[in-house]
């Protein structure tokens, strides 16, 4: 699990397109949270080779510190899906625009993940929002004219 907490669906590395002149195809390591995507620079070292805990916690500070993510709430779409040899293209945008190109390996299914988790946060987002719309009204206290009595509005489920 990150840092964080959060539970990891899906590890592993993908190709980032960079935004510079010569837009070179970059590793990332990528963790799929229930909530975002999380970009890290890939791993340089052996994850077998025994390491001391401090350089351990060092690392994953350094790591955090130059993580990126990309939460669901600020992701638009996933789009231009294209094979091409063995890798899938596909490009994140986000909602203020910013398009994000990545690259996978064909097998590794990265761009399906991403929207459907995109897809599943974007509805939890909206059953909340029904439901604290639907308390709101529940607790909405009206006092009938011509009546000493307040009542609140009937449990709708």
């Amino acid at each position: 699990m990150p840092e964080s907490g959060r539970k990891v669906l899906k590890e592993g590395l993908l190709e980032k397109r960079s935004d510079g002149l010569l837009q070179l195809w970059k590793k990332k390591r990528c963790v799929l949270t229930e909530d975002a995507v999380l970009l890290l620079p890939p791993k340089q070292h052996d994850p077998a080779a025994p390491q001391h805990p401090a350089h351990r916690a060092a690392a994953a500070a350094g790591e955090a510190a130059r993580a990126k993510e990309l939460h669901f709430a600020n992701m638009k779409t996933v789009d231009c899906v294209e094979r091409k040899g063995k890798h899938v293209y596909f490009t994140v945008v986000m909602a203020e625009g910013k398009e994000i190109d990545f690259r996978c390996p064909q097998d590794e299914g990265w761009n399906a993940e991403i929207t459907l988790q995109m897809v599943q946060y974007k509805n939890r987002q909206a059953i909340l929002a029904v439901r604290s719309t639907r308390q709101k009204q529940q607790l909405l206290v009206v006092q009938m004219p011509g009546q000493k009595t307040v009542r609140s509005a009937p449990n709708v489920a």
